[in-house]
């Protein structure tokens, strides 16, 4: 027995096994049947020459077998890779050579793609076919029936030991270049993601099975809207089945489908990525009618949460305790706010820091926690052991600083009066005009807090006279005609001028990862292909140039 994620889940097993463990669409298993599916699917891969340290890919949308997949891997000392399932030939050939995979369990639809890559990845042996209604064939390459695997092996847990040593790794995107792999070791990541330390407190949880007993008095039913292949759905997944808490699925993210399961399943815990999630949720829910009584809280992690959709969440739901989480697939959580009605929705992410989190200057040393104090946010403890196959970027964010091994991960806060942070953003995207440092999470707070503005992006673009200067990308609401000037005007009462936009493109929809993550790059682009719009307010908001919306790119 070991801090290792299989074991985890076994102990709530044992704690509950009659209780709802999964919910997905029109199907649900118990914690017994859980542990039953993934037993079988893990003695089929063993039967394959799966065994410690191999890598098996998932390649699906929510569901019950994206998750009984993973545990499979994880009960053979092996390491499940999530697969991105909008990736593209070009990007699915990188990830399944660079991930080392030896197996892969795919949704039925990828068929197409998984038969033109495989090909060109020898080492990749095996292959498990979940059905979905799809009929696209997979026989080409011999792929094995999902249930048909299941049906021909043992449900029995005979296993061999485990270590809280095991490894993990959680492909990630980022903003720019290929995905990388965060290698972690399954303590680490569950001290760091999967509550093996209370968040709010700090406190150690003490062994292994704490989680599962204090799961037996009860439990609350927890819904993570992000899909699996996203480290926020994952762990949001496993903290909760480590407590024996019933999970409910979508299968993709759709606002009103998310309402209806609250709904029928009597959710209590709504868990999203930001305002790529909040923004429709709030407006499907006022559309639709839905009894989300049960409701309780919801927790808003790894992106953008702006004020003024939290103070929507809290006109709309009074009694909500709103969080908002910070943190990221390198980092684990690194600090968690309490979101309070009529807070200045300027602002950024306001939260309190972890234990093991800082602010870290330009020298690496620890910025003493005085007011108006900016640094990157740095954790130190349960870190990853680095990126997957690729020592050199990993040497860019992990770090050993007078003896303590870090990860630095590129966000930058600043120390408020009270001893809060606010989180400013990524420094990678901050904009450098005329010599003040503008963070874009800032400004889009700002601009999203506009009526008339459903979503946007804050870029650089660049300024003969200021050497950048501040631009965006913007989605009206539906229905709704955006006035620029009135926009301008909007925003210079929340922000500083020299933080406002001085060109603006409009487009019908922002660019974001499945996740809702922004995508900059996409933004760039964006700029680059397309004209700005022509504002009538001051000066300074129209640019109206296309040569330096050409030069964006």
């Amino acid at each position: 027995m070991a801090l290792n994620i299989a074991d985890l889940l076994e102990h709530a097993v044992d704690a509950v096994p009659d209780r709802t463990a999964v919910v997905c669409g029109d199907r649900q298993v118990t914690f017994a049947e859980l542990e039953e599916r993934a037993n079988r699917l893990a003695h089929h891969l063993a039967g394959r020459g799966v065994g410690a340290n191999s890598h098996v890919g998932v390649y699906s949308r929510n569901s019950i077998e994206a998750l009984e997949a993973m545990i499979a891997a994880y009960k053979l000392r092996a390491i499940a890779i999530n697969v991105n399932y909008r990736y593209v030939h070009s990007e699915l050939k990188y990830l399944f050579g660079n991930a080392d995979l030896v197996a892969l369990v795919h949704e039925r639809r990828y068929a197409d793609k998984v038969a033109a890559v495989l090909p060109e990845c020898p080492e990749l042996e095996h292959v498990v076919v979940v059905e979905d209604g799809s009929d696209a064939d997979f026989s080409a390459y011999g792929g094995v029936p999902y249930e048909t695997a299941l049906a021909e092996n043992s449900p029995e847990r005979d296993f061999g030991d485990r270590s809280e040593d095991d490894l993990y790794i959680l492909y990630t995107g980022g903003t720019t270049g290929y995905p990388k792999g965060v290698l972690w070791r399954h303590e680490d990541i569950w001290r760091a993601l999967g509550g093996g330390i209370n968040f709010v407190t700090g406190e150690y949880v003490k062994d292994e099975w704490q989680l599962a007993e204090e799961g037996k008095a009860g439990s609350l039913v927890r819904l993570p809207a992000a899909p699996l292949i996203h480290g926020a759905a994952q762990w949001a997944a496993f903290g909760a089945l480590f407590t024996g808490s019933p999970v409910v699925f979508v299968p993709r993210f759709d606002a009103h489908e998310i309402w209806k399961a609250v709904q029928q399943h009597r959710v209590q815990v709504l868990t999203i990525v930001g305002d790529a999630m909040a923004r429709p949720l709030i407006e499907a829910y006022r559309e639709g009618g839905y009894d989300a009584s049960s409701l309780v809280a919801l927790s808003s992690h790894a992106a953008l949460f702006s004020q003024s959709v939290k103070q929507e969440f809290l006109e709309t739901f009074p009694n909500l305790v709103v969080t908002d989480a910070i943190g990221s697939s390198e980092s684990g959580f690194t600090g968690i706010g309490m979101v309070a009605k009529g807070s200045d929705h300027s602002a950024g992410p306001r939260v309190n820091f972890g234990t093991q989190a800082v602010l870290l200057d330009e020298d690496d040393q620890v910025v003493e926690p005085r007011p108006g104090a900016v640094g990157r946010i740095a954790r130190r403890a349960h870190v990853p052991l680095g990126y997957y196959n690729d020592p050199e970027k990993s040497r860019t964010i992990f770090t050993e600083i007078d003896g303590t091994r870090y990860v630095i991960p590129g966000d930058y806060a600043r120390y408020e009066d009270d001893g809060t942070v606010t989180l400013l953003g990524r420094g990678s995207q901050c904009v450098n005009t005329g010599g003040e440092k503008v963070y874009p999470e800032e400004v889009e707070g700002a601009l999203k807090s506009h009526p008339d503005v459903f979503d946007a992006l804050v870029i650089g673009v660049p300024d003969d006279r200021l050497g950048q200067r501040v631009a965006a990308v913007v989605q009206a609401r539906a229905g709704r005609t955006l006035d620029l000037a009135a926009l301008d005007a909007h925003v210079r009462q929340e922000v500083a001028g020299y933080k406002v936009p001085r060109t603006v493109w409009l487009a019908e929809e922002i660019g974001r990862s499945p996740s809702g993550k922004p995508d900059y790059p996409w933004a760039q682009k964006y700029a680059a292909e397309h004209e700005p719009e022509k504002a009538t307010g001051p000066e300074s908001t129209v640019t109206g140039q296309a040569g330096q919306a050409g030069q964006a790119g």
